[in-house]
């Protein structure tokens, strides 16, 4: 018996660099960021000159290549394993496969999510068929390789996501599955093609995740049983990868984060965990240093992990969230070498690792009210990493009794 908290009661595949998740290194606690960073407020600036016509686009791509360099830079600075540019290049996490110029196919659709502070996100929304990427998250991988030896990591959006587009009934002559069948195929080859170009790990931003079960009349695509077609989804984009592939890429989790504020942190875990552990991905990133009771959160993934030994021969690693991106007070190294030492009371040690709760800005116009600017935000987001990462070791050198 269990408690209700879990307590016991065509890109060309390419060739993995050593450093994919699926060489994961033995004894070692990996830790990597989940994807985006707060944008420089002169980028954010930039951006919104560009669309009003004040600055053309070799400008706002001198201000984009800019901010990419001292993200890449900053991040080698705080002993970081794997870098990313952040997503410095892109609107939103989920927005970046329409590209900049939609030429009408595209509108704007129903709400997203309602966030704590009262604010929302729209979906957009496609106006005609069929449904293609613009442009892929290769490209930014390909921009950011040859500025740093590091390996890369890459985050891509959702599949889930992209289905919020189309509305059951399909549009006109393009039915909802055709729509479907061209975001799968988009979304394994956008995968695919961030591999090829360098990157070393993937992740998949599973925001939606945990707000499907939510029932609000605010945002009418929610309810719980959006969630098993939305990890159908997800697992027939992982089925068109090679075994090699599917071990490098993850599954991030969260309750969302954007103007400091999420969406579904009220959300019980307990009734996502379960779920989410029937997607066949190569690894977890997990939020938790955000919840009232982080522990719980470990005691809910162990108690999955049991679960998936029983059926299969390799369960996954699961990355713990130790850092708050929602929030500027900083956590010390010391705090999170302690979450990660008591997580490992009920994660095995050798699928344990840790990440950041969220991206600190999935979407580019991005205030950060509770840090008072996104420069002082990008500047605490480095520190917070700094931090994971002298903690993450010194948890793995106490977990190891050296």
């Amino acid at each position: 018996m269990s408690a209700p908290d879990g307590r016991e009661a065509g890109a060309e595949e390419a060739a993995l660099p050593a450093e994919h998740a699926g060489a994961w290194r033995g004894g070692e606690l990996p830790t990597e960021a989940v994807g985006s960073l707060p944008r420089p407020a002169r980028l954010q600036r930039s951006v919104l000159d560009a669309e009003a016509g004040l600055v053309d686009a070799e400008t706002l791509r001198g201000e984009q290549d800019r901010a990419v360099r001292d993200t890449l830079a900053r991040f080698a600075e705080t002993g970081s394993p794997l870098v990313s540019d952040g997503e410095q290049r892109r609107q939103s996490f989920s927005s970046y496969p329409l590209g900049t110029s939609f030429a009408g196919d595209v509108r704007e659709g129903p709400v997203f999510a309602v966030f704590a502070d009262g604010h929302h996100r729209v979906i957009p929304s496609l106006a005609r068929g069929p449904f293609r990427f613009r442009s892929w998250a290769a490209d930014d991988v390909a921009a950011a390789r040859p500025l740093t030896r590091l390996p890369l990591k890459q985050a891509v959006v959702s599949p889930s996501m992209l289905s919020l587009m189309v509305p059951a009934e399909g549009l006109g002559d393009y039915s909802r599955d055709a729509f479907l069948d061209d975001v799968v195929a988009g979304c394994a080859e956008d995968i695919r093609r961030s591999f090829a170009a360098g990157a070393s790990r993937v992740s998949i931003d599973f925001t939606e995740g945990r707000l499907a079960l939510r029932r609000d009349l605010r945002a009418p695509w929610a309810g719980p049983e959006a969630l098993s077609g939305f990890i159908d989804l997800i697992n027939r984009v992982l089925a068109e990868l090679t075994p090699e592939h599917r071990s490098a890429v993850g599954v991030h989790t969260c309750p969302g984060n954007d103007h400091d504020s999420a969406h579904s942190a009220d959300v019980d875990y307990a009734a996502l965990i379960p779920e989410l552990f029937q997607i066949e991905a190569g690894y977890f990133l997990v939020q938790a240093a955000s919840e009232k009771e982080p522990d719980r959160v470990a005691r809910l993934v162990g108690r999955q992990l049991r679960q998936r030994a029983r059926t299969s021969a390799a369960p996954p690693r699961v990355l713990l969230g130790v850092t708050d991106p929602t929030s500027p007070k900083l956590e010390t190294a010391a705090e999170v070498r302690d979450q990660l030492v008591r997580a490992a009371r009920f994660i095995p040690v050798e699928l344990l690792g840790s990440t950041d709760d969220c991206g600190f800005s999935p979407y580019l116009i991005d205030e950060k009210p509770k840090h008072g600017s996104p420069d002082f935000a990008r500047d605490v987001a480095f520190a917070k990493i700094a931090a994971r990462v002298r903690g993450t070791r010194l948890a793995q050198q106490e977990l190891s009794g050296a």
